[in-house]
């Protein structure tokens, strides 16, 4: 059967049928692991809630408790440069161990911290412990997990959003009765994910090719993930904005503040697993990503012009962001891990490196402009920033447009098509 022909026929019941079922059985080792990384994940929002707290506590300013996150992320995105190098040598499974038991020691070393000089350096040591598993957990994911690379990516997307989801919840809980409470808290969860994938997780291969230092920065070579990273740099600057800088600007407490970021979190999960997917099949990546990058892009601006003036309005914009985020996660993982033709840990490390960037820039710059300019003007440098991330997509399209679905949606008999490349 020709292309064109295999793009006109409806596919086959039993196969539409494995499609729907191969999502939810899968492996007690995909489980495991995918339970694991929403931990993981739990600990981006986790201090959200808690943040004017610290600063409270702590004597620190909204600039010097930003620097939590830009720590993290900064340790996080130096260290996806070698995680591929450290997994391809001593096997998938040990390095998921050695990043749970890293972000044990760290997160409980966090809630003993005295000033906030030491709170930033062990969120440091946290990020390095995120940077393996994080990286790492994706790869094993998609490596045993029944249904194809694309079920594996929209099960880790579904732990991302629930783990962010869960986190300013988390946060908020236990931050309400003592600041100190969620870094132990997150302590005691991964120690539980650490013993559930040594029970569970079988020991995982290792790969033919041992991973070099410098291939994740060999495969940005590629125009494909150099153009994906690039547009993602620019879109976690916007994501972290919100994420980092909007809890100062709420005037609530602990409780309020993890309200707020659990709807958000909520969106994020539900439309990064049930509304892209769909949506990249009935118009391709590159028009689902400019387009949501836009609306972000508005959001931003209106989160600028509500900041300082209307509560409600923030916290409305700030749960409808979640829902565009949730949206361009899934694509831009898409295309990180299958725009090129390096393996995927190695084009997932050198994606991370780049786009984490944003998020460890991100919290600090916004704290800066906010202290210095008022709260209004880092949403607009966000909206700003997504202007840029359009700009780049955009004019990477043609090395973006080459990957599109395997699937994609018929409006007229409502029928999945497969489609040929």
């Amino acid at each position: 059967m020709d292309g064109q022909l295999a793009e006109t026929l409806p596919a086959p019941e039993s196969t539409l049928q494995a499609e729907k079922a191969s999502f939810l059985k899968q492996p007690k080792a995909v489980w495991a692991t995918a339970l694991a990384a929403v931990f993981a994940f739990m600990g981006i929002g986790l201090v959200d809630p808690i943040l004017p707290a610290i600063a409270t506590n702590l004597d620190a300013s909204p600039s010097q408790v930003s620097l939590l996150f830009t720590s993290y992320f900064m340790v996080t995105a130096l260290a996806m440069l070698i995680t591929g190098f450290v997994s391809s040598r001593i096997g998938g499974k040990k390095t998921l161990l050695i990043g749970l038991a890293v972000i044990v020691v760290f997160s409980s070393l966090s809630g003993l911290s005295g000033s906030v000089g030491e709170l930033v350096g062990f969120r440091a040591g946290w990020g390095l412990g995120n940077a393996l598993f994080v990286a790492t957990a994706l790869a094993v994911i998609v490596g045993v997990a029944s249904g194809g690379a694309g079920t594996a990516i929209i099960l880790y997307e579904a732990a991302l959003g629930l783990g962010i989801s869960l986190g300013p919840l988390l946060g908020a809980l236990l931050g309400g009765w003592q600041w100190r409470a969620p870094f132990f808290g997150t302590a005691v969860l991964m120690a539980a994910a650490f013993i559930a994938l040594i029970a569970l997780l079988p020991k995982t291969p290792l790969p033919e090719r041992k991973v070099r230092l410098r291939d994740p920065l060999l495969a940005l070579g590629h125009k494909g993930l150099r153009t994906t990273a690039a547009s993602g740099l620019f879109y976690n600057y916007g994501f972290f904005t919100i994420l980092a800088f909007t809890p100062f600007i709420l005037g609530m407490n602990a409780y309020g503040i993890g309200a707020v970021f659990f709807g958000w979190g909520v969106a994020v999960a539900v439309f990064s697993v049930f509304v892209a997917p769909p949506l990249q099949a009935r118009f391709g990546a590159v028009k689902v990503l400019t387009g949501t990058l836009f609306l972000l892009m508005l959001d931003l601006a209106g989160l600028g012009l509500a900041a300082g003036h209307s509560v409600p309005a923030v916290v409305v914009l700030v749960i409808a962001a979640g829902a565009l985020l949730g949206v361009n996660n899934t694509i831009y993982t898409e295309l990180a891990m299958g725009v090129s033709d390096s393996p995927r840990p190695v084009a997932s490390s050198g994606y991370n490196f780049v786009r984490w960037m944003g998020g460890a820039l991100a919290p600090f710059a916004a704290a800066q402009l906010g202290e210095h300019f008022g709260p209004q003007v880092p949403f607009f440098a966000g909206a700003v920033a997504m202007v840029i991330a359009i700009l780049v997509a955009f004019g990477g399209r043609a090395y973006l447009s080459s990957h599109e679905p395997h699937v994609v949606y018929s409006p007229d008999n409502k029928q999945t098509l497969h489609h040929a490349r």
